[in-house]
């Protein structure tokens, strides 16, 4: 049964690519007033479902950071009279699959399942969404997980130096500290401070919804019903916004390490602000990761001073931001953050090319349809687009938007957005030449 079920997730992946970025989405409103986004198609008996709780990691309570985090790690460690491997066995013999996650803006579910186990998949499911066991056995073994992995972190030179950066970004904001928490923030949970977490994340007033595949929307509405209605009716408050603190300069953290991590940047731009695509496409242009973006060029390929460096823009729900990576030997990371420097610069003080402009939106308008490769990521990405406060045919209008960037706009976006004069470098290693 489990092989046919990965065969038949390679058969969606095949037969959803055509689809493009021509999505057919349905809303879906449950009779208890649970709304969804649906994009119905039964040539397969399968079906791909997306549940995004906003707020996420943010909604820990003062003292008790990490405990969002570890209870979703939780969900799937039992639900009445299973426990782990109870569970993890009756989700392998529907032939489904369940995974949870926790970011600092949201907690995010996702399932696969056949047609023919729907309901006892939706049923396995809720027990996990909505009752969780939260024995102490497993509590106590995944805060052990947890910790082993924080220790790990402190060794890790690209951990520290996000750590750091975001300590300086957000300040005391739980956007400025580690979703995960610390050993001692999660060794203080008790298993009341993780059904409290359940309670404040996981509610009925901030899940989004979305279903690909094989089921209708009478169907849906009863699902998110069956599956939701016994969540908390809200939550709790949403942080407030943070300003960034971020000043010019450069900040070095200190650490045994032949080769220094840089992470930098400054304040950014809202998604829903109108010159996005103007100031994304610049983006791109100058550090979207590919060997072809200005950073790489002049960085790596002129002058070797790293492997790989890259910036873009961070657009979360609370602030926004330009950022970075690159890492260099310590004798060289200076060379490596003047460059960027002078980069950052060049792109204020001469613009874009025409003919960097067409060839990157020639890239990101290919690109784009290939995000589609599967009921899967589709659900996903339609969740995404309704946390987002996205219409529902951005899909079909999204490349439109880029294409409609002019090289006058773009260079008038980004005088605005880039502020060389506001970047800051958080450097971890044993950088020669920086105080």
């Amino acid at each position: 049964m489990k092989r046919f079920f990965y065969s038949l997730v390679a058969v969606v992946t095949i037969i959803a690519t055509p689809l493009r970025a021509d999505v057919d989405i349905q809303e879906v409103t449950s009779p208890m007033g649970f709304k969804a986004w649906l994009v119905e198609d039964h040539t397969i008996p399968f079906m791909a479902l997306r549940l995004g709780f906003k707020g996420g990691a943010s909604l820990d309570r003062e003292g008790k950071r990490g405990s969002v985090n570890l209870m979703v790690a939780l969900l799937e460690e039992g639900t009445g009279d299973l426990d782990a491997r109870g569970f993890a066995r009756e989700v392998d013999e529907l032939a489904a699959s369940f995974n949870f996650d926790a970011s600092g803006d949201s907690v995010s579910v996702s399932a696969r399942m056949l047609s023919e186990n729907r309901d006892a998949a939706i049923a396995l499911l809720k027990g996990a969404v909505a009752a969780p066991s939260f024995d102490q056995v497993a509590i106590d073994r995944v805060k052990g997980q947890v910790v082993s992995i924080l220790q790990s972190d402190l060794k890790d030179p690209n951990k520290i130096a996000q750590t750091a950066f975001n300590k300086a970004a957000f300040g005391d904001h739980p956007y400025g500290s580690t979703l995960s928490g610390t050993a001692a923030s999660i060794e203080s949970l008790t298993r009341e401070d993780i059904q409290n977490a359940h309670r404040d994340a996981m509610a009925r007033d901030r899940v989004f919804v979305s279903a690909v595949g094989d089921i209708t929307a009478e169907e849906l509405g009863a699902l998110m019903d069956t599956l939701l209605g016994d969540l908390p009716e809200t939550g709790a408050a949403m942080p407030e916004r943070v300003e960034i603190g971020l000043g010019s300069g450069i900040t070095v953290v200190p650490y045994e390490t032949p080769q220094s991590v840089a992470l930098f940047g400054h304040r950014g731009i809202k998604r829903d602000d109108p010159n996005f695509f103007a100031a994304f496409i610049a983006s791109n242009i100058l550090g979207g990761g590919g060997f072809d973006s200005r950073l790489m060029e002049e960085v790596r390929d002129k002058r070797g001073l790293t492997y790989g460096v890259y910036s873009y823009l961070s657009t979360r729900d609370h602030a926004e931001l330009v950022v970075g990576q690159v890492a260099s030997a310590n004798d060289r990371v200076g060379a490596a953050i003047d460059v960027i420097k002078d980069e950052w610069a060049r792109l204020v003080n001469e613009g874009v090319s025409q003919e960097e402009l067409d060839v990157t939106k020639t890239f990101l308008t290919g690109a784009y349809p290939l995000r589609f490769d599967g009921n899967g990521p589709i659900a996903n990405i339609l969740v995404g687009m309704q946390m987002q406060g996205l219409p529902k045919n951005y899909i079909n209008t999204r490349n439109d938007n880029v294409n409609a960037v002019t090289l006058e706009e773009i260079n008038r976006v980004i005088k605005d957005v880039y502020l060389p004069d506001e970047l800051h470098f958080t450097v971890v290693g044993k950088p020669e030449g920086l105080d």
